[in-house]
């Protein structure tokens, strides 16, 4: 089916959802499925218990964005109730919740990304800004950071299959930028350990954070507007939609959320002219129940408790892993410029 304005078939008609569902119950059994169901439940009901904030943010965006939507829609056939919506307003409702398991997450990876380090030598070099232009540079520094943070998150596999949580929603709208791991959260984490190491304020690094988060949330809308003489200045919904695209020319570019500088510097920037994102999703097969989700980038690491029944053991293959982690983040530094995933 063709989308009425022209750019290609609609998302929707990608997948028929009722076959995952059939081969789920095939696969696990009806208990199995309403095990599943009553834990998705359950994370649910403990977000909206620790706190309402999900829920009522949740309501806002409806409140603004779904009509713009509707008056304004990139694809006319694409319902406020589309595929797997319960899903992304589950995480919604979690999100609370699931953000606070990812705060840990974030402090760990803080520490353990050093981003802090080159943070401490620039020190000295802040402390000579002028206070007027501290926000702006703090700004620019916090961007920088957190473009490299996630084309790491999508260019090396182990890290990947914590943010592909994210990229699997097949239908980008007011909601569905709420589909995330609670560990994805850590992508602002290195940014956010830099700028304070380096003498910027708690506060202000803080509001660089939350600027991130709001305005990833809107960039994920379902409209049309182009705002074609601000590509090359800003971020736009046109620019993070190609960056969930699942078309071949648009994988592994647009990084960047807030300016588009750092995609235009290191290669990485893609807006085409003649056409537009149509095809979302991921290519590997990702469950469509929260309780999945939350675990399959999980799959394979093994008994947590050998930590502490293996103490020495788990110190090794803990720097073996991280040894490994720095490789891969060189290689993608300086990988060749327009270089596409083998598939």
């Amino acid at each position: 089916m063709e989308d009425e304005s022209g750019f290609g078939p609609l998302p929707a008609e990608r997948v028929d959802y009722s076959l995952p569902a059939i081969e789920e119950a095939k696969e696990r059994g009806w208990k199995g499925v309403a095990l599943i169901r009553l834990l998705s439940l359950l994370i649910v009901g403990a977000g909206v218990y620790y706190s309402t904030e999900g829920l009522v943010v949740m309501l806002v965006l409806f409140i603004l964005i779904v009509p713009v939507e509707k008056l304004f829609p990139r694809h006319r056939g694409q319902k406020v109730r589309r595929p797997l919506y319960k899903l992304d307003m589950s995480y919604a409702m979690s999100s609370p919740l699931l953000n606070l398991i990812g705060l840990i997450a974030a402090v760990i990876v803080a520490v353990i990304s050093f981003a802090w380090i080159p943070g401490l030598l620039m020190r000295p070099v802040v402390a000579q800004i002028p206070s007027q232009w501290l926000p702006i540079v703090g700004f620019l520094l916090f961007d920088f950071v957190s473009y490299w943070t996630h084309r790491f998150y999508h260019e090396i596999p182990v890290l990947w299959k914590f943010h592909a949580i994210h990229h699997s929603t097949e239908h980008l709208d007011w909601v569905s930028g709420f589909r995330a791991h609670p560990f994805d959260g850590t992508l602002i984490a290195p940014a956010f350990a830099f700028l304070i190491a380096a003498g910027f304020s708690p506060e202000i690094t803080g509001l660089f954070a939350i600027f991130q988060i709001v305005l990833g949330l809107l960039l994920h809308a379902n409209v049309k507007f182009r705002f074609r003489w601000l590509h090359p200045f800003l971020g736009t919904p046109e620019m993070h939609h190609w960056h969930h695209s699942n078309e071949e020319e648009a994988i592994w570019t647009n990084y960047g959320a807030a300016i588009p500088l750092w995609d235009q510097v290191f290669g990485t920037y893609y807006m085409p002219k003649d056409k537009r994102p149509s095809v979302y999703g991921v290519d590997e097969h990702i469950e469509p129940n929260m309780v999945d989700q939350i675990m399959y980038p999980l799959k394979g690491i093994g008994n947590p408790f050998n930590i502490v029944r293996h103490p020495f053991r788990s110190i090794k293959t803990g720097m073996k892993f991280y040894w490994n982690l720095m490789k891969q983040m060189k290689w993608v530094v300086f990988r060749p410029r327009g270089m596409k995933p083998p598939m």
